[in-house]
């Protein structure tokens, strides 16, 4: 597989890049009223506060929506893939590729689970079918 492109990283995100380069995925928290959010951002959208710390997320969710791109083409990709926005268990979504999963079999519910691929450049969250859902 090709090298993919690398996320622009900023002083917000660069804690959970990091994160997935150690294989762990987390969530932001607020340290005022404790509310979760991704992606992360400098303030609570809540109650406006600055401080904040990490959970790490149990990987587990449920496919929210997903799309199948086809245009344009990008060569890491070998044919149809899935990009799916996933609401975790812990409340927050997010986007990123589903995996191990023909595209027809998809389905909006469908349990997932996530895990980390590490490429050359960059370590990313995937998502493919939970095992014993």
């Amino acid at each position: 597989m090709s090298e993919r492109l690398a996320p622009t990283t900023t002083p917000d995100t660069k804690f959970f890049w990091d994160a997935l380069k150690d294989g762990k995925l987390v969530i932001q928290r607020c340290a005022g009223c404790q509310a979760l959010r991704h992606p992360p951002r400098p303030m609570c959208p809540r109650c406006n506060a600055l401080a904040w710390d990490t959970v790490e997320a149990s990987g587990k969710g449920e496919v929210y929506s997903f799309v199948l791109p086809r245009h344009p083409r990008w060569p890491w990709f070998d044919e149809t893939y899935v990009v799916a926005l996933v609401q975790l268990e812990e409340g927050v979504r997010i986007v990123s590729n589903l995996n191990d999963v023909d595209a027809a079999d998809v389905t909006i519910g469908m349990p997932v689970e996530a895990y980390v691929e590490h490429f050359d450049n960059v370590s990313l969250p995937q998502f493919r079918p939970r095992r014993n859902a």
